[in-house]
């Protein structure tokens, strides 16, 4: 346990989409049954850890993984939390992508009609501003490409950079600081 804040990152349980690799922004599906069994076992992993506050996605998989996690009536939505917007995207696999763009990278190049690396690191730096002026441990229920971007420019790096990072469902990760409030680190990444 650190001295300073902490920041827990928790990807929401698996979806059908999410299983089959279909890019999943804005489309609202719900956990798999395995997703929600996954949900239910992330509150043992986090029982025990005092959280001033509890913010999701407004997407009801993450907004139900923190329900079946056991923080749903603490739990608050935040618009800036959403996953990437995929636009014309949204619900195909990379693999289907690049049959037609062979080069395509998702945080290199974004989506037609959706969202840019920038756009989702725009949002990220508001939660971020959110997150320093509380100076408390923060427990966030999101998705897996807003979560990286969110782990990047925690770190003070483009939003680009959350390409280096993968994130399992239901997996939690911790950011927070090393010497001082200066010095902003991850402490674990993706824990299963």
């Amino acid at each position: 346990m650190s001295a300073f804040p902490e920041i827990y990152l928790v990807r929401h349980g698996e979806t059908e989409w999410s299983a089959s690799g279909k890019h999943t922004g804005r489309t609202d599906i719900p956990l798999t049954a395995a997703g929600e069994e996954a949900a239910r076992k992330l509150a043992g992993r986090l029982d025990g850890i005092a959280y001033s506050a509890v913010w999701s996605s407004p997407s009801q998989r993450a907004a139900n993984t923190a329900v079946l996690a056991g923080f749903g009536p603490a739990t608050e939505k935040k618009a800036e939390l959403a996953e990437w917007d995929y636009g014309a995207y949204e619900g195909i696999t990379t693999k289907q992508i690049l049959a037609e763009r062979p080069v395509w990278q998702l945080f290199r190049d974004g989506c037609p009609n959706g969202e840019a690396a920038l756009d989702v690191g725009l949002r990220a730096d508001i939660i971020i501003g959110q997150l320093r002026s509380a100076n408390n441990t923060v427990l966030i229920f999101s998705s897996s490409h807003f979560l990286r971007v969110l782990a990047a420019r925690w770190l003070g790096s483009p939003a680009e950079h959350g390409a280096h990072f993968v994130l399992d469902t239901a997996s939690i990760s911790v950011l927070g600081y090393e010497h001082d409030l200066t010095e902003p680190v991850i402490r674990r990444w993706n824990q299963k």
